[in-house]
């Protein structure tokens, strides 16, 4: 029995060892070849052959590591003339590459089989034809050739070696003289499919006749030969990656023939079983496509609207979908490409400024000709970076990402060094001292004797002003109102009375009501007859509001009117926006980050924008708002939607409606620019109930965006706002981004070409009639809005409480730029406690120098209020650190609805470096500040500047390290004498413990070339703060902690803005007073665990060029095409992505090299 059970194990033994020792006799012959071996040599490959072929075992004994076995093989295959001894050898790597796997392949690959492979090729193709040696020399090359998926085991130089050793012509010339023969044609179309990997091959394979081959072999619908065709069409496809095969070929006229036989497919193919065929056929037209002439030709060919017919009877299928993104990416690629439906793409408002900088931005804007900007750019230059892959990201390849990936870093030491000189004298700083008084003697003399703040007297003209009111685009008149006559001027605010009524008692007419502000004298705004009881003032308007004091404390619609009548905007803006008036409640809900519907961008939005081709009389084309034309009709037909965005920090510049309930949505430049399209805010009036409402935003210009994932628009309504709801409301559904048919100009796109603006696109169903909407990109808060807080704010101050509001600056604009001095007044008078006082350390915030991250002054605000409230914890804190808070570092931007820049055109969170006392008076004296502080010993312990993300979930920090910047990088740092403690980590540590949407993953402390002109690190290298911070916060939500998977509100903002100050309060007990002192010391008093460089996270390398974004794919084809060159982006300050992790410290050659580094 045990003999028995124990045979078959021995048996194998057996036939191991035997084949070894075959493989030993046919090494001895192979060394001393003679004539009379060749029979020996035929019988020993034979043998083997059997062997292999019946025991698996000895395939791997064959294949074993020490086995020479593999040399012996290629050996005999190399040196034999023997035609069955080169068929056994062929038959034995056939077996042995069969089964496993890759490792397998690579051995041969290692041991030069390819070459002698195609060797024997080319030298085979001399004699008379052997289809048997064929087939089995083309089976072995496809086995080992690179495919679609390329691992390391295939041969990656396959296509050269083939070129070099003549293999090319060989194959094709096989596959011509046997075309009825499918066993012998088949293997050789899938060497050619390997061939056609590599371009050059590609080339030259078209030039000997492929693609004619190629067309000769596919065609119409037939159940036969499917996987042949399969193979044809695929290398057909490959070859016509090629442009001058795709030229040759587009010429030739074979897209018809190609759309036609995918009419065939798809009429014949009714039970969907040869999808992957119809697939290949549409890859086929796919590469087509990418040259210019081939899209024309698709277009010539009605190939939109075979395509659009036949994917829209393929979208009730889902296993169709496959076919129904491909169509979709070859429709909206040959979509003709249109100019944005703009006169220029300049702002619409122009600011002249002092000087304009030779070179600069707006000196490159203003000197071109007219039109210029606007050329539709019908290059083909760059059309190989518009070829989609398959699932549309438009990344680079994994060899092309690790050449760029760590370019933006600075490698420069010298430049990583924070620099200890004085860039100005003192004598020019010293009128800095007048906003530092509580360090000099005029605090004791003065301000302790009143304490409180100190308000700069009103900037208030009337004589330079407008007169204001408050706008809707409802012009539907209350019954019993009588039309104003046509010399009636707009309605003052000074003549505007606020009713408050109870929450829940609404005005039913009242938002209808709104819609005409401006009256006649003789009438109120309720419907009142003149004959009635009239006020004192005479005419009068009465708007009835939600009285929610007791809920918004910091606002007060009076108070806000008056701070409106003090800003000064560009357009003159005469109007105020309601949500701005009314104010704004956080919501106790919690709103869900969105998860999309599958298929909105592919089967929804994607076909009705296509649809705009195929049925153009659908097309409204109706221009129903237009900045450009200010003459531009109002309809009222009751079919169109009235838009309005002229108000403060309002952005929209056209409104077109497309379809009856679609309209196309054009925004508005920044100023002295013909680009950044981001932020929107926007009235919306005379809308039905219940009706849905399409809106497609269309010259966005970044190449992805949260909406993406998850994040809905904001929207505002007058009516629920009445109603006792005063608030901003996230909303939308089918929200989907994707690029579009519309050109930019290279001007505009930074000189790049072929470059296409993205849509945002959303859709809402109003509930309410008779309603005024507003929509915004996040949760507006204006430069008035700051004003009126902030003298809020001031009414809050005790006796315990030291605030002074000071103008910095005032704006190219001519609006004050506000800096606040919060902290504690002293306990007395005494020299012992007005020393105490003066030697606090300082800590400098800032906020919103990009108007369109709105989510920055919510953070402040919390920061503020929080700092001006009277809990122990913020008594406290005022008695740690003298605060200089610079609450809005761009006020111009703010007011005038711009997304990034000034009034200047430029980005003033680059301008720090160098910044011009004209054309960036924000940034050129809050930086002389800070050199003010450092210039008299008070360097600030924390620099803070708070700024939005829009493309990144959570809350975060980036700051400035150059150990980490090192690390990052390749340079050699063995002679590099770097001193610096990880007290930069501590304040992030801290909040990632105690504020739910802060994630310390996600924060970043490398030093980039890219960056080198912004707050964090100019104030780092040059001020000398090692704490020097860029918070960003997010404006979707976070996907971490408490409030994972939840969009974030002004609820949420304000609290991570007090939860910053309750940080610092915490950073006091981890400083030295030594440090508390000077601010330049080592940290003495640091948590183990934020020194331990092991608790580090890992980090990856960031990149200007590349993004990659942190979300998952999504099932369906997402176009956010990441294209851009992200050094054209500058608000990304990306999160650093290449998985580099940082070395264990642990480890013995990172003990030395930290010892390098210390």
């Amino acid at each position: 029995m045990w003999q028995e059970m124990n045979k078959p194990k021995m048996a194998t033994e057996k036939g191991a060892s035997r084949v070894l020792m075959l493989l030993g006799q046919l090494e001895r012959l192979n060394e001393e070849p003679k004539v009379s071996d060749t029979d020996a040599t035929r019988q020993i490959t034979g043998k083997i052959l059997h062997i292999i072929q019946t025991q698996e075992k000895t395939r791997k004994e064959v294949m074993s590591k020490g086995s020479s076995g593999m040399d012996v093989i290629l050996s005999t295959l190399e040196n034999t003339g023997d035609l069955q001894t080169t068929l056994n050898v062929l038959s034995i790597l056939n077996e042995l590459l069969t089964v496993g796997g890759g490792r397998r392949t690579g051995v041969f690959v290692s041991k030069g089989g390819t070459a002698i492979l195609l060797q024997l090729l080319v030298s085979s193709s001399k004699d008379p034809l052997n289809e048997e040696l064929m087939l089995h020399i083309h089976t072995l090359l496809f086995k080992v050739g690179p495919k679609d998926d390329i691992t390391s085991s295939s041969d990656r130089k396959f296509g050269v070696k083939a070129r070099l050793n003549g293999a090319l012509n060989v194959t094709v010339n096989q596959a011509k003289h046997n075309l009825q023969n499918h066993k012998l044609l088949l293997p050789c179309l899938q060497v050619l499919r390997v061939y056609s990997g590599n371009l050059v091959n590609a080339v030259s394979l078209g030039k000997s006749g492929a693609l004619e081959l190629m067309f000769e072999i596919i065609g119409p619908f037939s159940k036969k030969s499917t996987t042949l065709l399969k193979v044809a069409l695929d290398t057909l496809a490959a070859l016509l990656k090629s442009k001058m095969n795709a030229r040759w070929a587009v010429d030739r006229g074979y897209i018809p023939t190609l759309l036609a036989i995918y009419q065939d497919w798809h009429r014949n193919d009714t039970r969907h079983r040869h999808m992957i065929i119809r697939k290949s056929i549409l890859g086929c037209i796919k590469n087509l496509t990418n040259i210019k002439l081939g899209r024309k030709a698709f277009i010539d060919a009605n190939g939109m609207r075979i395509l659009y017919n036949t994917s829209t009877e393929c979208l009730p299928v889902r296993t169709l979908d496959p076919l129904v993104n491909t169509s979709s990416l070859i429709m909206r690629k040959c979509f003709p490409k249109n100019r944005l439906p703009l006169p220029t793409i300049k702002s619409v408002y122009q600011y002249p400024l002092p000087r304009i900088l030779a070179g600069g931005p707006v000196a490159q804007l203003y000197s071109l000709p007219p039109g210029v900007d606007d050329v539709v750019d019908e290059s083909d230059e760059n059309e190989a970076t518009e070829v989609d892959t398959e699932n549309d990201t438009e990344n680079e390849d994994d060899e092309t990402g690790h050449k760029t990936q760590n370019d933006d870093i600075e490698t420069d030491i010298n430049k990583l060094r924070p620099r200890q000189m004085q860039s100005r004298p003192f004598d020019e700083l010293r009128v800095y001292e007048r906003f530092c008084l509580e360090f000099t003697q005029y605090f004791k003399d003065n301000d302790f004797q009143s304490p409180g703040s100190v308000m700069p007297p009103s900037s208030f003209d009337p004589n330079r002003h407008h007169p204001l009111i408050i706008p809707t685009t409802q012009n539907r008149r209350p019954k019993n109102i009588q039309p104003p006559r046509s010399n009636d001027s707009p309605l003052e605010l000074d003549s505007i009375s606020i009713s408050k009524t109870l929450e829940g008692k609404p005005n039913p007419d009242l938002a209808c009501s709104l819609g005409q502000l401006v009256l006649d004298g003789d009438v109120s705004v309720n419907g009142e007859s003149g004959d009635g009881p009239q006020e004192e003032s005479g005419d009068q308007a009465v708007i009835e509001v939600p009285d929610t004091a007791a809920l918004l404390p910091l606002h007060d619609p009076d108070l806000y009117l008056e701070m409106v009548k003090g800003t000064r905007s560009v357009p003159a803006y005469t109007e105020v926006a309601y949500p701005d008036y009314f104010g704004h409640v956080a919501l106790n809900l919690r709103e869900p980050i969105l998860e999309r519907a599958y298929g909105v961008q592919s089967r929804t939005k994607i076909f009705q924008d296509i649809e705009r081709l195929i049925h153009p009389s659908d097309i409204l084309d109706r221009v129903v708002y237009d900045l450009d034309n200010q003459s531009c009709p109002i309809l009222d037909n009751g079919e169109s939607l009235k838009f309005n965005s002229k108000f403060e920090s309002g952005n929209l510049r056209k409104a077109i409606q497309i379809r009856k309930f679609e309209y196309d949505l054009i925004l508005n430049s920044d100023i002295n620019s013909n680009h950044y399209h981001q932020w929107f805010y926007f009235e919306v009036g005379n809308m039905r109930p219940g009706v849905r409402y399409r809106f497609n935003i269309i010259n966005c210009e970044k190449s992805n965006s949260q909406f993406n994932y998850g994040m809905q628009v904001l929207m505002y309504s007058v009516q629920e706002a009445i109603n006792g709801s005063p608030q901003w409301v996230r909303t939308g559904s089918d929200i989907c981004y994707y690029k579009n048919h519309f050109s930019r100009s290279s001007i505009a796109a930074g000189g790049q070409k072929g470059k296409s603006y993205f849509s945002m696109t959303f859709t809402v169903t109003f509930q309410q009639k008779d309603d005024v909407c507003y929509f915004a990109y996040h949760y507006p808060y204006t430069y008035s809005t700051l004003k009126m807080h902030l003298q809020k704010l001031s009414g809050l101050c005790t006796s315990e409480i030291y605030y002074r509001q000071d103008e910095l600056c005032e704006t190219l604009g001519g609006n004050s730029c506000p800096l606040l001095t919060i902290t504690a007044m002293p306990e007395s008078s005494s020299n012992e406690h007005i020393s105490q006082f003066r030697s606090r350390p300082v800590v400098f915030l800032s906020s919103r120098v990009h108007p369109g991250e709105t989510n920055s002054s919510w953070v402040m605000k919390g920061s503020l209020e929080f700092l001006m409230s009277s809990s122990p914890q913020a008594q406290s804190l005022r008695e740690s650190y003298i605060f200089k808070i610079i609450p809005m570092l761009n006020p111009d931007g703010v007011i005038n609805g711009n997304h990034r820049c000034s009034l200047s055109g430029e980005d003033l969170n680059r301008q720090w470096q160098n910044p011009n006392a004209e054309l960036h008076p924000t940034i050129y004296h809050a930086k002389s500040l800070l050199q003010y502080l450092r210039a008299t010993g008070r360097t600030p312990l924390v620099f803070c500047d708070y700024h939005g993300h829009s493309r990144k979930k959570n809350v975060f920090m980036y700051g400035c390290s150059v150990k980490e910047t090192v690390w990052q990088t390749n340079v050699n740092t063995s002679n590099c004498d770097l001193h610096e403690d990880l007290g930069y980590r501590t304040l992030p540590k801290l909040l990632s413990q105690m504020a739910p949407a802060f994630s310390l993953s996600s924060c970043s402390f490398v030093v980039e070339r890219s960056k080198e002109a912004t707050a964090r690190v100019v104030v780092w290298r040059e001020i000398g703060v090692q704490r020097s911070y860029t918070m960003e916060s997010t404006l979707c939500g976070c996907d971490q902690g408490k409030y994972k998977g939840l969009q974030i509100g002004t609820r949420e903002l304000e609290e991570m803005g007090a939860q910053f100050c309750v940080g610092l309060l915490r950073l006091r007990r981890f400083t030295t007073p030594l440090e508390l002192h000077n601010h330049n010391s080592h940290l003495l008093d640091m948590e183990n665990d934020l020194k331990d460089p092991r608790s580090i996270p890992n980090i990856t390398s960031p990149t200007t060029y590349v993004l990659e974004e942190d979300e998952p794919a999504f099932l369906e084809e997402v176009d956010y095409s990441a294209e851009s060159n992200d050094e054209n982006d500058p608000d990304f300050e990306p999160d650093l992505q290449d998985n580099r992790v940082l070395p264990d410290p642990s480890s013995d050659s990172e003990l030395s090299r930290q010892d390098s580094l210390t």
